[in-house]
């Protein structure tokens, strides 16, 4: 093994050296996150007679809502964590102290206490927020424009994260069933120490990216402050926000349950991101900037629905693979844990087939754009709810469904994230105007986390109308609003202005 240099850094394996650390970096740390979420639902609605010990004992209603509420926190806080690294630390500092953050946090859940649950969970909102977005627009930064290796780069970094959870779910339901719940949420802190520990090792191979600004860079940018004072200049966009402020403030007088205030500072949170956005689309200076920002916001709607399907993995799925699944497999009970763990597993054996497979088609010159790849894996996953439910059927059938269903649909999942997921964050990068990278990579970040609560409220949703109801309509919905997007694809490439087409172009010569 060995490396070679090139102008600015060291190579191995055809890529910078820099993204095997960030590789592991973030391995150890989605270790820590989905090891914690594979338990964290179950671990709420755990009765004391719970074969794994007791747990906090809250009725399924109470989990779905806080674990919607989590998800969304732990991606929405990224947007203040790209701000931060925008404007003052830098990305490379600011993920160092969002590794820092969640350590505590990790280490803070593994004490048994009503008051430590919570302020660890806080701790790792936090944490998140700063490490996911920065260490994603690294990664990025680790290749020049047009560099054909982003999106293999980017895909590398992706086995990274689900290598990370597959041991995670692998390892935490044992560790879980032997010495109980707190002790699963030690071991995701340890994992944590761990990717703290590569991070700070591999310094010397990232140093070149992610910097603090420099004074240039900082007279050449436009505050937030001062983007956010020109709305004032702006009745019609004043009075949209105004508008908005308005209906948040009236639905947490008026929306039922007894999260209702949250509610309320939600509303108000995204009517602020409107204006934001506003303002940063008012303050663009040409018009393919603002056209392959109105391209970026159609994609993070993709995001968001995306997400609000696929998290019901931690959430409704969780509950179900508990309660109403045959988990017996010769004379073992698998753990809940290890049936989320699917994913991971999938994408590793999968990652380089479906990789191959876009590859082929762009040498061809067929439809492989990242538009097109988000919506189709959209679709796909939208059409693995049809196995849960045929699990649901079985269930009322029976009195239990198989763990086929569950595998099978953990399949689909899988092949339409690996369509999606990557590229999705390659897009981000290819997209987003410079001066705003770490800021729309916080957005995307974001609206994953709106998905996350979208889960959330589907889950809640499902102690009414039932899981057929919920898996049904989730796929009647993904599988439209992936082809709808399909549909208008031609008008929404124009609109990137070939944003992509010197990737391509370069792809071909390698063929020749």
């Amino acid at each position: 093994m060995s490396t070679t240099t090139t102008a600015n850094q060291k190579e191995l394996w055809g890529h910078p050296v820099g993204l095997y650390v960030l590789f592991f970096t973030e391995m150890w740390e989605r270790f820590s996150y989905y090891g914690m979420r594979a338990i964290l639902v179950i671990y709420m609605i755990a009765e004391a007679s719970h074969i794994d010990g007791p747990g906090l004992s809250w009725s399924k209603l109470e989990a779905y809502q806080l674990y919607g509420w989590y998800v969304m926190l732990v991606y929405v806080i990224s947007i203040p964590g790209g701000i931060l690294a925008d404007k003052v630390l830098g990305q490379r500092k600011t993920v160092m102290l969002g590794a820092v953050i969640l350590c505590l946090g990790h280490g803070t859940l593994a004490i048994e206490a009503e008051w430590a649950f919570f302020t660890g969970l806080s701790l790792i909102i936090l944490g998140v927020g700063c490490l996911k977005p920065n260490i994603s627009t690294m990664v990025g930064g680790l290749y020049k424009k047009g560099d054909i290796r982003r999106d293999k780069g980017f895909s590398i970094f992706y086995i990274g994260i689900n290598l990370g959870s597959l041991l995670a779910t692998s390892v935490i339901g044992l560790v879980v069933a032997k010495w109980g719940w707190h002790a699963g949420f030690g071991l995701a802190g340890i994992a944590m120490l761990l990717g703290l520990l590569v991070y700070v090792w591999g310094q010397k191979y990232i140093s070149h990216v992610g910097n603090k600004p420099t004074v240039e860079e900082m007279k050449n940018d436009v505050s937030l402050v001062k983007i956010f004072s020109n709305i004032f200049k702006s009745p019609a966009q004043l009075a949209v926000l105004v508008i908005l402020l308005a209906l948040s403030l009236y639905s947490g007088f008026t929306f039922e349950g007894v999260d209702h205030w949250g509610y309320g500072a939600l509303f108000i949170f995204l009517s602020f991101v409107v204006g934001l956005l506003m303002m940063i689309f008012k303050s663009l200076e040409t018009q393919i900037l603002k056209d392959r920002f109105l391209v970026l916001l159609l994609s993070f709607l993709l995001v968001i629905v995306f997400w609000g399907a696929f998290e019901q993995a931690g959430g409704l799925m969780s509950v179900y693979t508990e309660t109403k699944t045959d988990r017996m497999l010769l004379g073992y009970l698998i753990p809940t844990p290890m049936f989320q763990g699917l994913n991971a597993g999938f994408i590793i054996l999968l990652a380089v087939w479906v990789a191959n497979i876009w590859a082929k088609r762009k040498l061809k010159n067929k439809e492989a754009s990242s538009l097109f790849k988000m919506a189709t894996g959209t679709i796909i996953m939208g059409l693995g709810f049809v196995f849960m439910i045929l699990a649901v059927r079985e269930y009322d059938a029976n009195g239990s469904s198989g763990m086929q269903w569950l595998v099978l649909a953990y399949l689909f999942h899988t092949i339409g994230e690996l369509c999606s997921s990557p590229v999705s964050l390659s897009f981000v990068t290819k997209l987003a105007p410079v001066k705003y990278a770490s800021l729309m990579m916080g957005l995307y970040f974001a609206a994953t986390g709106l998905g996350g609560k979208v889960a959330g409220i589907l889950g809640e949703k499902s102690e009414h109308f039932g899981e057929y109801t919920i898996f049904t309509g989730i796929v009647i919905f993904t599988v439209a609003f992936g082809l709808l997007v399909i549909a208008l694809l031609k008008p929404l490439k124009r609109l990137t202005h070939g944003a992509e087409d010197n990737e391509r172009l370069l792809d071909a010569s390698i063929a020749e």
